[in-house]
């Protein structure tokens, strides 16, 4: 018998990285468009050899990241980029897509923070309307800047809250800047409403999932995959209902897991925590969505119904509107009373 297809499975993306979110190709096109030289990592040697769970390799991870940032150097570029990830989604099923982004990260090409975000929600607005994927758009603070950067960029965020911008997160190296210390930029955001999703449990264990529960007052965290580590904390996030945005690519990718089989996907979703599955950054890891359902499915041995389970984590824990999460559930539903077919993909 053949598996239900996975592309048509609805779900929701809530964990993808703005520069990360690029096609290869486009990342190709625009560095030849500005004469941007790329290093072999990002061309004949793509997808990257990458281990970032000590100083060097997290350079250079980095550093990857910021050459594939340097090609966006003009509008058309930040919509091309926009556009092209919605119809990613929608090839594999996604109904609504959070993409994070840093402003400071691309304000001094685009004549600073304010006209980026406008260009980005205005991108966003543009490419939902052209592939009927919703979007929304979650400002993120780097841990390695200043905590006064990062009210910024709050109050950046609440400006745009209830136009496009959805949730305020806390990005880059988690073993530098304390959650704690970005409290303050949190709360701004909360008050206004935004979700608040700061990263933490990947570099380091369950002490910093711990911290954006209860420093940030966490909505989501973005990967806190190394909450597995710590029985009494996945209760915690499972009563609290806690999504983690696991992204099993990455996770190997970056050294975090070996191995596709040791990331814990399994004893997260049998401790009962809210799992939304993401890709991070599919530029640099060279896979979207759907081939981490496939991973569920391929090396987890979670069935169809425990798949359908993950994809109505990602739609309740997402920032969609009411009637979207509800149409998507339904499609869920319809997804598992397709008979799996012997005939499909022949």
């Amino acid at each position: 018998m053949e598996a239900r297809p996975i592309t048509a499975l609805p779900k929701t993306h809530l964990h993808v990285h703005f520069t990360g979110s690029m096609r290869h190709t486009t990342l190709v096109e625009l560095a030849r468009k500005h004469h941007v030289h790329l290093p072999g990592a990002l061309v004949d040697e793509w997808p990257p050899q990458l281990h970032a769970t000590d100083e060097r390799g997290w350079f250079r991870f980095q550093r990857l990241y910021d050459i594939a940032r340097s090609v966006l150097r003009d509008e058309q570029d930040v919509r091309r980029l926009v556009r092209e990830t919605a119809e990613d989604e929608a090839a594999e099923g996604s109904g609504w897509l959070e993409i994070q982004v840093d402003p400071s990260g691309y304000g001094a090409r685009f004549g600073g923070l304010t006209p980026f975000t406008e260009l980005v929600v205005d991108a966003a607005r543009e490419a939902s309307g052209a592939t009927g994927v919703g979007i929304g758009v979650i400002i993120a603070a780097n841990r390695t800047r200043h905590p006064l950067d990062a009210r910024t960029l709050a109050r950046l965020a609440v400006q745009y809250a209830h136009r496009g911008v959805v949730g305020f997160g806390l990005s880059n190296d988690e073993r530098r800047g304390r959650a704690y210390d970005f409290d303050g930029a949190f709360r701004i955001a909360k008050r206004a409403g935004l979700l608040s999703a700061p990263h933490g449990g990947e570099l380091l264990g369950p002490s910093s999932v711990r911290a954006c529960l209860e420093a940030l007052g966490a909505d989501r965290i973005g990967h806190g995959v190394r909450a597995a580590e710590d029985p009494a904390l996945m209760e915690t996030l499972a009563a609290r209902g806690v999504t983690l945005e696991v992204c099993p690519a990455s996770n190997v990718g970056l050294g975090v897991y070996a191995a596709p089989e040791e990331v814990p996907v399994r004893r997260l979703f049998e401790a009962g925590v809210p799992i939304a599955l993401g890709a991070d950054d599919p530029l640099l890891f060279g896979s979207r969505l759907a081939r981490q359902y496939e991973l569920a499915r391929e090396v987890h041995g979670l069935a169809d119904t425990d798949l359908a389970e993950l994809a109505r984590c990602s739609i309740r824990g997402s920032a969609a509107p009411s009637h979207l999460q509800k149409r998507l559930l339904d499609g869920v539903d319809s997804w598992l009373r397709t008979p799996e077919s012997p005939d499909y993909g022949r």
